[in-house]
């Protein structure tokens, strides 16, 4: 629901009412994964999407009918072997999705209008849901705080077993902690007992860091990139004639500074990707000796394979241990056949993305790995 959270927001203070549909659970090739959401209201007006097309139409007639009769529904999709244009996904996925009235009159009103408006503001929390359980409790939200925000740790709640509450709630923040939006299953006295409950959790954290050092060509393309993919992409160079706004229209932020200097003074978190294109031993060796020690989902170098061997001897000999060593990427970016700086850039990315994902990198042509791994993976473990 948060991907809409924007035109919700705006749906809220206007005083609509609304149902949202918002997928909880996915299988296969699904196109969306949990937290997708599609909202309709009272005069029909559409906002989101939950498959890319497939089943709109089916989700559409489940949101008006949930404005009528003021019921939460969860209902699941899949391809149909006997009529391959029933409602259902033609990508062979499975997806389930619960939809929730949002009316002036219903409980859930005020935590998913305080969810919103945080996520407006951009600030950090996570919204826990039920999913799976009893009718009554079906829809039932809680909203969770960081630790050290100030204020009440969550609001709303479950009005079940007081433990609940406070389960959800500790989970949910580490969820947010981790930027991790996912499934949770608990009992409903908040044991950690699956088959009671299952409640999707939904993490709104601000967008993760991309760190790109070096003010080259490659380097705005790669900004681009960065920011299509979600990134808040800051430049960093010692250079002051290269470091440039105008050089680099669509970062966040360019920084004239040492790189080394700059990232020992920044914050970097386990989602930060650290692109080195200086190719230069000077700034190379002390950023990498920096980053290689520092908490990074990704750390990668550019240059030629003669530079990357220079490179890793002056690691070396800097105290580098094999275990550092192993995580730098260098030479950045996957085999694309690259020349230009955008086509570069995409290596890079492609490269940044697999490695978040767990991607091979290998053309899924003539391959059987599982397109969507984390949801087919999920699903075996839960079959397991």
């Amino acid at each position: 629901m948060l991907d809409i959270a924007a035109e919700l927001h705006g749906w809220i203070e206007e005083g609509r009412d609304f149902a949202v549909a918002t997928v909880v659970d996915v299988g296969g090739s699904a196109p969306r994964g949990p937290g997708a959401a599609l909202a309709v209201d009272a005069g029909g007006t559409a906002i989101g999407s939950v498959s890319g097309g497939c089943v709109e139409g089916a989700v559409y007639d489940l949101c008006a009918q949930a404005l009528k009769d003021g019921r939460t529904v969860v209902e699941r999709f899949g391809y149909s072997d006997e009529d391959a244009f029933a409602v259902g996904l033609t990508c062979g996925g499975v997806i389930e999705v619960m939809v929730t009235p949002v009316t002036a009159a219903a409980p859930v009103r005020a935590v998913l209008e305080q969810t919103l408006s945080t996520a407006v503001r951009d600030e950090p929390a996570a919204l826990a849901r039920v999913v799976r359980g009893p009718a009554e409790l079906l829809g039932a939200a809680l909203l969770v705080r960081p630790d050290g925000s100030g204020g009440t740790p969550y609001d709303g709640g479950f009005g079940a077993h007081p433990e609940l509450d406070r389960t959800v709630a500790a989970e949910a923040r580490a969820m947010l902690d981790a930027g991790r939006t996912g499934t949770l299953e608990l009992s409903e006295d908040g044991s950690h007992c699956p088959g009671g409950l299952t409640l999707l959790v939904e993490a709104n954290v601000p967008p993760p860091r991309m760190i790109v050092f070096g003010a080259v060509d490659f380097a705005a393309a790669l900004v681009r990139v960065g920011k299509f993919l979600g990134y808040h992409v800051t430049v960093c160079d010692a250079r002051p004639v290269f470091a440039t706004r105008t050089r680099f229209p669509d970062a966040d932020e360019v920084v004239v500074d040492w790189p080394h200097r700059y990232l020992r003074g920044t914050v970097t978190d386990a989602r930060t990707v650290l692109c080195v294109l200086t190719h230069d031993a000077k700034f190379d060796v002390p950023l990498l000796e920096a980053a290689l020690r520092m908490p990074a989902a990704f750390v990668g170098a550019m240059g030629s394979r003669r530079t990357h061997e220079d490179r890793e001897r002056r690691l070396r000999e800097a105290g580098l241990g094999e275990r550092e060593l192993s995580r730098l990427r260098s030479p950045i970016g996957l085999d694309l056949g690259a020349r230009t700086p955008e086509e570069t850039a995409l290596s890079i990315a492609a490269e940044i993305v697999a490695a978040r994902h767990g991607g091979t990198g290998v053309p899924l042509t003539g391959s059987d790995a599982p397109i969507h791994r984390d949801r087919t993976d999920r699903r075996s473990r839960r079959a397991a």
